[in-house]
C-alpha cells in the first residue's frame, strides 16, 4: 500500500514552499538537501520544525519542500506555514495547538513599492531651501 501524500502551500514575504508531508520517521528534506545544510542557522531550523514541537509530532512525519525565491529567513516561514497546512490535512484534531502558536496564519507583510521621484519607498530627498 502507497504512503499518502498531504500537499500543502505556504508563503512569506515573496518566498513560495511547496510542501510534502508523509507517515516517516522525521527527516525534513528542502530542495533536495537536509534542513540544516539547507538553512545553515539554527534559529531558522526551530522555526521550520515549530509546528511539529508543538504537535509533539516531530519523529512521525517526513516533510520535503521546494521552496522558490525571497531569502532564507522568508524561506523559513513559509515552510513552517506550508507544514502547518499539511499537518491540518492529515488531522484536523491539531487545528486548536497550531491556531494557537500562530502557525496557520499567513504573514502578510510585503515590500512596499518605490514611488518614483523618491529614492525608496518613504525616503525622500534632501529638502534644501536655496
Amino acid at each position: 500500500m502507497a504512503k499518502e501524500i498531504y500537499h500543502a502551500v505556504g508563503r512569506r514575504k515573496s518566498a513560495m514552499a511547496r510542501v510534502y508531508l508523509t507517515e516517516g520517521k522525521g527527516t525534513i528534506t528542502v530542495n533536495g538537501k537536509p534542513l540544516p545544510d539547507y538553512l545553515q542557522r539554527d534559529s531558522l531550523t526551530l522555526v521550520v520544525r515549530q509546528p511539529l514541537s508543538v504537535t509533539s509530532t516531530e519523529d512521525k512525519y517526513d516533510v520535503r519542500a521546494t521552496v522558490r525565491g525571497g531569502g532564507i529567513a522568508g524561506q523559513a516561514g513559509a515552510i513552517r506555514l506550508g507544514i502547518a497546512r499539511a499537518m491540518l490535512l492529515h488531522d484536523d484534531g491539531y487545528k486548536k495547538v497550531l491556531k494557537a502558536g500562530g502557525f496557520l496564519t499567513r504573514d502578510p507583510r510585503e515590500k512596499e513599492r518605490k514611488k518614483y521621484g523618491q529614492p525608496g519607498a518613504r525616503k525622500k530627498f534632501q529638502f534644501s531651501k536655496r
